[in-house]
């Protein structure tokens, strides 16, 4: 019998758009775009089960969701990909090569920008679960399946306590509020963002460089009025001589 955990008090800790099973079971379940029998799934034996439709905010509260109970140790990734956000090749590449300056690794979404999450928090997923990707499959026959093979190679739980993290919904990128929720931006809209960040980080380096170019024009010009002024003295100094 392989060992068990408590999850945090009150787990899940993050609320969202999924449904819960046995909190001892290693595997969770995330069904990006597509919405299928997540109470099935859970019943077939997966300890969560949920959509993920933004590449920031939906893959946060996973990531929280799943860090706070050391028993999952598989992430089974499947249903369809998610239009301009492409969350779940934005979720694999995240587990694969983390977060550099707030922005997943890899990740081809339009907005793969993380704010709640430490460096600590994502390398403790990384560390904790197995990523496992049968994407674009919905057939719950091929889920189940794959649940019942993961359960087979249940290696225990996490050698950690949960870790806790906050993740604050309201003005994420990605996210619009609407009458109290935060909903997901469209595709279309969502690439119109990141643009507008690129843009934004187009801006600053130019303001950057053409700071850089002053300083090295300024020192130009400064070298060549000293350079000019020696030789003047110098030149002075030979025909007073």
């Amino acid at each position: 019998m392989v060992e068990k955990k408590s999850p945090a008090s009150g787990w899940p800790i993050v609320q969202g758009d999924f449904h819960t099973g046995d909190a001892q079971s290693c595997v969770g379940v995330v069904t990006m775009g597509s919405h299928l029998d997540e109470q099935g799934i859970c019943d077939a034996g997966a300890a969560i089960a949920g959509s993920c439709k933004t590449e920031n905010l939906g893959i946060e509260k996973i990531i929280a969701n799943v860090i706070s109970n050391p028993n999952i140790r598989f992430i089974l990734c499947c249903g369809t990909e998610v239009k301009g956000h492409l969350s779940g090749q934005s979720f694999i590449a995240l587990h694969a090569g983390g977060v550099s300056g707030g922005k997943i690794v890899g990740a081809q979404g339009a907005i793969p920008f993380i704010e709640n999450l430490s460096d600590e928090a994502i390398k403790r997923f990384q560390d904790q679960v197995e990523m496992v990707n049968i994407m674009e499959s919905e057939d719950m026959g091929t889920i189940k399946a794959k649940i019942d093979e993961l359960k087979a190679k249940d290696p225990g739980a996490f050698p950690a306590e949960p870790m806790i993290v906050e993740v604050k919904e309201a003005g994420g990128a990605g996210a619009e509020e609407v009458s109290g929720e935060v909903q997901p931006l469209s595709g279309e809209l969502a690439l119109v963002h990141a643009r507008m960040k690129i843009i934004e980080q187009m801006v600053t380096d130019i303001g950057y460089r053409n700071r850089f170019a002053a300083g090295v024009y300024s020192g130009k010009i400064e070298g060549l009025m000293i350079g000019l002024i020696v030789s003047f003295v110098i030149l002075g100094f030979i025909l007073l001589g």
